[in-house]
C-alpha cells in the first residue's frame, strides 16, 4: 500500500482536527465497558493511548476519579485535549502529552487501567496486546475497541475499501483467537459499539468540516479529491454500515 502524500496528510488534518473527536465512540460505550472492569481502584492510574483530542479522555475523567495520562502523537490532537482539560478544570489529575503509544511515560506494571480507542491497530492488535501488557499491574484491565468484521459477505466495494485501508482486519471470533494466542488476558466481555457513535460525534461533524472545506480547496483539484476520498468512507458506511463495525474488547491481565 502506498504512503500518502504530505499533501493528503495536509488536508487529511485539516479535517480531522477540528472535528469532536476522531473515530466512533461515545460516553455510554465507554461507560459500558468500564462496567465490564468491574471493581477499580478508587483512584485508578489510568492511561489512554491514542487519545486524539481527548473526547474519551474527558469520558474516563467524568465516569472515574481516576488519575490520567493521555497520550498521542499528533501536537495538535494533544493541543485541543490539554485546552479541554484545563477548560474542564481537570488539571491537578488528567494530563495530555504529545508521546509514542509503545513507550508510555509510566513505570511497568503501574497502570490499573490501559485504554485505546480506535488506534490499537497503527501498532497492530498482537503488537499491542504484547507491548501493553508490562504497563498493567496484576489484575489491571485493557479496553480497546477495533474495526471488525459484522458479516462474512461485504459488498466488493466495502471489502476493497477496507482491504486497502487496513488489510489485517478481521471479524470478532478472529480478534478472541489473536488474544487467546497472546496470552496473559483474560476477557472480561465485548459489544459492538452502537451506530450512533459513528455519527453523533464523528461522521456528522465531518462532513459538516468536508462542506465548509470545499470552498477553500476548490482551486485545487487534488486537495478536491482527498477530501472526496473522505466524503466517500462516510457514504459507504452510511450504505453498508451493517458489514463492519467497532467491537470494544474489555481484558484483564492475569496474576491477581
Amino acid at each position: 500500500m502506498a504512503e500518502p502524500s504530505p499533501r493528503f496528510w495536509e488536508i487529511f488534518f485539516d479535517v480531522y482536527e477540528a472535528l469532536p473527536r476522531q473515530g466512533p465512540g461515545n460516553r455510554a460505550s465507554a461507560a459500558r465497558a468500564l462496567a465490564l472492569c468491574g471493581e477499580l481502584p478508587p483512584e485508578p492510574a489510568i492511561l489512554d493511548l491514542g487519545c486524539g483530542a481527548g473526547a474519551q479522555t474527558l469520558h474516563l475523567a467524568e465516569l472515574t476519579a481516576g488519575r490520567i495520562v493521555a497520550l498521542d502523537s499528533h501536537a495538535p490532537f494533544v493541543s485541543e485535549a490539554q485546552r479541554r482539560i484545563a477548560a474542564g478544570g481537570l488539571g491537578p489529575r488528567v494530563a495530555a502529552r504529545v508521546g509514542d503509544m509503545t513507550a508510555p511515560p509510566v513505570a511497568p506494571g503501574t497502570t490499573d487501567l490501559l485504554w485505546c480507542e480506535g488506534a490499537a491497530y497503527f501498532l497492530g492488535i498482537e503488537r499491542a496486546l504484547r507491548t501493553w501488557q508490562p504497563f498493567l499491574r496484576a489484575g489491571g484491565h485493557l479496553c480497546f475497541t477495533e474495526a471488525v468484521w459484522l458479516r462474512s459477505d461485504p459488498p466488493a466495494e466495502v471489502r476493497e475499501m477496507w482491504e486497502k485501508e487496513y488489510p489485517a482486519m478481521t471479524d470478532v471470533a478472529g480478534n478472541l483467537a489473536l488474544i487467546e494466542r497472546v496470552g496473559g488476558y483474560d476477557l472480561r466481555g465485548h459489544f459492538t459499539v452502537p451506530d450512533t457513535a459513528w455519527w453523533d460525534d464523528f461522521y456528522t461533524p465531518m462532513e459538516r468540516r468536508i462542506a465548509a472545506l470545499r470552498p477553500k480547496y476548490a482551486p485545487d483539484p487534488a486537495a478536491g479529491a482527498v477530501l472526496d476520498s473522505i466524503a466517500g468512507e462516510i457514504d459507504l458506511h452510511r450504505r453498508f454500515g451493517d458489514c463492519y463495525g467497532y467491537e470494544f474488547f474489555v481484558l484483564r491481565r492475569g496474576g491477581a
